[in-house]
């Protein structure tokens, strides 16, 4: 850093968990670097938008944020980073000082010069054509936040789903070496952390480019001094009956579950280009159910997709209903300029879509609550669940997180905080 003036940073992360956790990658390298955060927008002196463009949605929200930021703080320069970054074709219109995409902002620090210390007028625009990146960029974390930390163990997708915008955002698949993920997640049990959460953009593609699989990670992961470890989302094609044998012998595997299933109508699963139907799909979550005690059964469902009839979404409601999910994460489909959906025929009505999502929030809000019950009426059996606590709220309770990710609220006049408790869900809040 060439001055101590121009020092104080704002950084925002939208979206996903590999989102948040390369936030905090750009935290720890600017903290490092000799820069300051500050607690506001309005205190800074750079202010960094590290976006999301999962949906059209996410891409207003990138532009709105920015808009504000600019009226409130006006002297502050603006970095622009991210998967909206990446992808943005019109940079003109975007009023930013850099744009960085999703590989340069990783090594942010470097690029800084450029807009805190030369005086110019035009935005500097660093976005690599992200096919052209070949191998995982391997950060280490030091500066934990969170009870619960996650660590990114893969980059990018080589699937192509017709509706998915994300692979040209994030390039194909990539993987961390065992040898990194091994011990970052050490380190994090030698700081008294007791559980990890493994993320990345598709994860079950973890370690294909070494002839390796998810699996033989997670074996390895079984030897660490780790107390426990959760799994990002997979699709059902990725968790076999090997995967299933292994993780209900695991000590140490927390069973919970997000699926990346988007729609259970098998005319609508061939039109994403998913390679799976509803019947292989309802069969592993049967699986699931049958191999784990109470298993947290969550999954994406996208509403609305391009030619989606109210038959077919009927199809998918039911199946979902049957198959005792435990959450659904519903949205509308959003169309993507430059994939392959966005130029189908027979588009749905936008209020056709919410009125579907709302449907299924309904849904997902009656499957929770079923779910919830089953797990007090085995605490009324005397049944005692492990409980991982987290922060202290305003309300003077402690949050705690079971191992089927399960909200446990506790009030309590010792610190709980990074504590592992046995409780009787049935005598507790839970949500």
């Amino acid at each position: 850093m060439k001055s101590s003036q121009k020092n104080k940073f704002y950084i925002k992360s939208l979206g996903c968990k590999t989102n948040q956790i390369e936030g905090q990658h750009i935290n720890e390298e600017l903290v490092n670097a000799g820069y300051s955060p500050v607690n506001s927008p309005n205190e800074c002196d750079f202010f960094i938008l590290n976006t999301c463009s999962v949906t059209s949605h996410a891409d207003n929200q990138a532009l709105y944020i920015l808009k504000q930021f600019r009226i409130n703080n006006p002297k502050a320069k603006i970095i622009l980073t991210g998967c909206f970054a990446q992808t943005a074709k019109e940079f003109d219109k975007i009023d930013v000082d850099l744009i960085l995409g999703n590989n340069e902002k990783l090594n942010i620090s470097k690029y800084l010069d450029k807009i805190l210390f030369e005086d110019k007028t035009k935005k500097d625009i660093l976005v690599e054509n992200i096919f052209n990146i070949e191998k995982f960029q391997h950060k280490d974390l030091k500066l934990l936040k969170t009870t619960r930390p996650s660590i990114k163990i893969q980059e990018g997708c080589s699937n192509r789903c017709s509706y998915c915008i994300i692979p040209y955002a994030r390039g194909n698949s990539r993987s961390d070496s065992v040898e990194n993920i091994i011990n970052q997640i050490n380190f994090l049990a030698d700081k008294g952390y007791k559980e990890a959460v493994l993320v990345g953009i598709h994860i079950g593609e973890w370690g294909r480019e070494f002839n390796k699989t998810l699996l033989d990670l997670l074996k390895e992961i079984e030897k660490t001094k780790i107390l426990r470890y959760r799994l990002g989302s997979l699709y059902v094609t990725e968790i076999d009956d090997e995967m299933i044998d292994f993780l209900q012998q695991s000590e140490k595997f927390c069973p919970h579950f997000h699926l990346s299933l988007q729609s259970l109508c098998d005319k609508t699963l061939k039109n994403m280009n998913r390679f799976y139907t509803k019947e292989y799909a309802l069969n592993v979550i049967q699986k699931l159910h049958s191999n784990f005690d109470l298993p947290f059964l969550g999954c994406d469902i996208i509403t609305g997709f391009p030619g989606e009839t109210e038959e077919d979404f009927l199809e998918t409601y039911e199946a979902l209903k049957d198959a005792e999910l435990s959450f659904i994460h519903s949205f509308p489909y959003s169309k993507r300029k430059g994939t392959k959906a966005a130029m189908m025929e027979n588009q749905v009505y936008e209020h056709i879509k919410k009125e579907r999502t709302k449907r299924l929030i309904e849904l997902s809000s009656s499957l929770h609550k079923r779910f919830l019950e089953k797990n007090t009426a085995a605490g009324t059996c005397g049944t005692l669940t492990e409980v991982l606590f987290q922060r202290k709220g305003k309300n003077g309770k402690y949050t705690g997180i079971t191992r089927n990710y399960i909200k446990v609220y506790k009030k309590s006049g010792a610190d709980l905080w990074n504590t592992v408790q046995a409780l009787n869900l049935s005598e507790y809040e839970i949500e």
